[in-house]
């Protein structure tokens, strides 16, 4: 059982740190934002998620006792990736948008393509409310 168990983890700490390294090399050397956010959120989070299940499998097998410090690492991790890249990208789409985009690095230059409809882009709907525009709804209604 012993050496079942180490070979699990000496496997999933070395698939874990691939994993790392992929999207440590993605995030660094990628050429855009969007581009960019698949290194941190998808093999990162593999490879964080594969070390920490290494953990949960060593330290019950080798002489201590069951933690759940891990398995809620892990289930946090999985829950909050995809929100901070989905918030990271449609601020990056809202500064495209927008024009306001200091290097526009992804060719995305003329703009976003038209949204289907005749409402706006949902990243933008409600940015305009400060300076006293008003905003169509999906139901062709008019708000402030």
């Amino acid at each position: 059982m012993s050496l079942i168990a180490e070979i699990a983890v000496s496997l999933l700490l070395i698939i874990g740190g691939v994993f790392v390294l992929v999207g440590s090399w993605g995030l660094a050397k990628l050429p855009s934002v969007m581009t960019r956010l698949h290194g941190p959120t998808k093999a990162t989070t593999l490879g964080v998620g594969a070390c920490l299940i290494a953990s949960m499998i060593y330290f019950p097998v080798f002489g201590g006792a069951y933690s759940a410090h891990e398995l809620l690492i892990t289930l946090f991790l999985f829950l909050t990736a995809p929100v901070s890249a989905n918030m990271i990208a449609k601020a990056h789409i809202h500064r495209q948008g927008r024009g306001i985009d200091a290097n526009p690095s992804d060719h995305i230059v003329d703009g976003l393509p038209p949204p289907p409809g005749t409402s706006d882009w949902a990243t933008f709907v409600g940015a305009d409310k400060g300076d006293g525009a008003t905003s169509e709804g999906r139901g062709g209604e008019t708000r402030p």
